[in-house]
């Protein structure tokens, strides 16, 4: 072979390289991306629950209008769901319960920057409304 043919083989495989790495890195950022939005779906879910407990008569099970019964334990997320733990990640009640107020919070399981902590996310629910931060991406 040729210096020229070699040095196009080289090139080639340099290329392709190149392109494989950018690929992983692109699907990386996609699984990031798509477990976060699984996270918010699945908060607003839990959100939506929480404001039915909240609507609900004391004597069906419910706050009777109030979020005082979501403490920021396993029992208080019994009230919820029984599974605060699933693929896309593990949910918390991160601030009691108050007549007015709860806060939740949602772990993913990718990093999506780098930066060594899963993507988090925290809904703040009342009444009427809900409040989404995204702490981490």
């Amino acid at each position: 072979m040729g210096q020229q043919q070699l040095l196009l083989i080289v090139l080639s495989v340099i290329i392709v390289g190149i392109a494989v790495v950018v690929g992983i890195n692109m699907f990386n950022d996609q699984a990031a991306s798509s477990n976060l939005d699984a996270v918010t779906a699945d908060l607003i879910n839990l959100a939506s629950r929480a404001q039915q407990h909240f609507r609900r008569p004391l004597a069906m099970g419910g706050g009777g209008g109030s979020f005082v019964l979501l403490a920021a334990s396993a029992a208080g997320m019994e009230f919820l769901t029984t599974q605060p733990t699933n693929e896309n990640g593990a949910y918390t009640i991160s601030t009691a319960g108050s007549a007015t107020s709860v806060t939740l919070t949602g772990v993913g399981t990718e990093d999506g920057d780098g930066d060594g902590t899963n993507c988090t996310a925290t809904i703040q629910v009342w009444a009427d409304s809900i409040d989404m931060t995204i702490s981490t991406r």
